[in-house]
């Protein structure tokens, strides 16, 4: 009896771990690179060791065959990477702002390491980048997520052939959200863009002789930074809105 007792709560606990484990894996704040894997690998024990005792009744029985069992390790590790996933590309529209400002700004090429897309970005898009990962921290949304993660056994029965057509609808989904608000959070920069554009080449047209370039980029660089000082907080509170209804979506409320 002790020996049926440990499979099977070891078989529940590695199902657990599968799916937490590919979710932290990805998501914006756990998943990051510069994170030690140790980490990483502590706090998706530590969750999975949480979730087990609520999780364990819906955790079908053992597949009587290697093929079953591996069929249900790879639909979790599908279903973690996708909860993940999905945040980390709403993560991504920070990027798209701050690259949109920066080409606005006259800042493009400033190139910085951006941490969490893990290569060279412009220098208002690792900014906002890091700062979403602080408000998300700031904000518990960190504990929403985990909250989450027992959340999706509800969505997504474990055992069950997860339906790709919807994972491929919800993935282009928070594609085109993701686009469309760093489009959002950089519209003031786009108008300012325009108008100074306009600005500066009617000054060209009408007085060739001065330099209008060594004139217009410092201008072009402050006028852009009292904007970012303006917009940046309801930029901020406006991604992590959207973070929040993401979440909401994977607690099934």
């Amino acid at each position: 009896m002790l020996d049926e007792f440990l499979n099977v709560n070891i078989f529940a606990f590695l199902v657990v771990f599968v799916r937490i484990g590919a979710a932290f894996m990805v998501v914006p704040g756990f998943g990051e690179a510069f994170i030690p894997t140790r980490v990483r690998l502590s706090i998706a024990l530590g969750v999975s060791f949480l979730v087990m005792p609520f999780a364990a009744s819906q955790i079908p029985p053992e597949p009587s065959t290697p093929i079953g069992l591996l069929l249900l390790i790879v639909g979790e590790l599908v279903i973690g990477l996708v909860m993940g996933g999905v945040l980390r590309l709403l993560l991504s529209s920070l990027h798209v702002a701050g690259t949109i400002i920066a080409q606005q700004s006259g800042l493009a090429a400033a190139q910085f390491f951006d941490p969490a897309q893990m290569t060279q970005g412009a220098i208002t898009s690792t900014f906002m980048t890091l700062m979403g990962l602080t408000m998300i921290f700031v904000t518990d949304m960190h504990h929403l997520f985990i909250e989450g993660t027992f959340a999706t056994y509800r969505l997504f029965p474990v055992g069950a052939v997860p339906d790709f057509g919807s994972i491929s609808m919800l993935i282009t989904d928070f594609v085109q959200q993701s686009f469309l608000l760093g489009f959002q959070m950089s519209a003031p920069f786009l108008v300012f863009g325009i108008t100074f554009y306009m600005g500066i080449g009617l000054i060209n047209r009408l007085m060739p002789q001065v330099q209008i370039f060594f004139v217009a980029m410092p201008l072009q660089i402050i006028l852009s930074f009292a904007i970012l000082a303006i917009t940046i907080g309801a930029s901020m509170m406006w991604f992590i809105s959207y973070y929040e209804e993401a979440l909401i979506r994977f607690l099934g409320e």
